[in-house]
């Protein structure tokens, strides 16, 4: 399964995403895909066809996280996201999903994707056992 995991550059996403990712032993069954581990973008309209997951973390806005999000939408992909519970996000988010997840530790966050990641591959996910979904 090829996950996608969207996120900005505004904040310490190889410290805070990228090695929890990698160092969970969870995550290597699946094709992690983390647009900012390869120098080369993947990220042309075409390539969203070819990922079954799309996670965005949200907690920071911005422009090209908003293009990734539209991209991923135009293709029908299903689109999950997660913001740190301070952080406000904008209200364009709820046009293009209803699962909007917030979460207040990295631990929390993982275990939110994996919660995902189990429930997307068995076609059931579509309300949140621990965590608050806000939508």
């Amino acid at each position: 399964m090829k996950i996608y995991i969207a996120h900005s550059r505004d904040f310490d996403y190889l410290n805070e995403l990228y090695k929890p990712l990698r160092n969970d032993i969870f995550f290597k069954e699946y094709e992690l895909i983390l647009p900012h581990e390869q120098q080369s973008s993947n990220n042309k309209r075409e390539f969203y066809n070819d990922i079954d997951l799309f996670i965005a973390e949200c907690s920071y806005p911005s422009t090209g996280l908003g293009i990734e999000l539209g991209f991923a939408f135009d293709s029908g992909k299903q689109i999950y996201c997660l913001h740190k519970r301070e952080k406000k996000i904008s209200g364009s988010l709820n046009v293009i999903t209803n699962n909007i997840f917030e979460y207040d530790t990295i631990e929390e966050m993982i275990n939110i994707m994996k919660d995902i990641i189990i429930d997307f591959k068995n076609n059931n996910f579509t309300k949140d056992k621990n965590y608050i979904k806000i939508n």
